[in-house]
């Protein structure tokens, strides 16, 4: 199990597993992490030069959600993470916005896919989850358009 995880382009997502620890799935590999995946979001914010709250108010500032923000953990490449839950809850995984390819409902809640053919299930509805997707990919399409208006 590792001590400390940096969230990368290839990093999937971010799920909680047994207490105070994260399973952190990559495009390649698969992690344990001894460390709740609160915590792998925020460590991550700072080691790209910021803080988890900063990201937030920064997003809630961009798009004005203030329940279940996305937030930007690094602008340049971009990485954008959205919660399925609130983040005060230990449930709570973080799902990158740029590897998703869809949602499809299931007995329990719903199922992701991601760019690499992975599945994961989520104990949410797919509106839900889609709405999650929805918000996180309007907090991208504010930060391109940023981006654009700078050149």
């Amino acid at each position: 199990m590792l001590q400390d995880y940096e969230i990368n382009r290839d990093t999937l997502a971010i799920l909680p597993y047994q207490r105070e620890c994260a399973k952190v799935l990559e495009l390649n590999n698969q992690y344990y992490v001894k460390k709740t995946p609160k915590h792998i979001i925020s460590d991550s914010c700072k080691y790209y030069g910021s803080s988890y709250q900063g990201r937030v108010e920064g997003s809630r500032s961009l798009v004005g959600f203030h329940y279940k923000s996305p937030i930007i953990i690094e602008e340049s490449i971009p990485m954008i993470f959205f919660p399925t839950e609130s983040p005060r809850h230990e449930s709570c995984s973080w799902i990158n916005l740029s590897n998703v390819v869809r949602c499809e409902s299931c007995f329990s809640g719903s199922l992701l896919e991601f760019k690499n053919g992975v599945t994961i299930p989520l104990n949410i509805s797919k509106i839900s989850l889609q709405n999650q997707v929805y918000r996180a990919s309007r907090l991208s399409e504010r930060l391109n358009d940023r981006k654009i208006l700078k050149k």
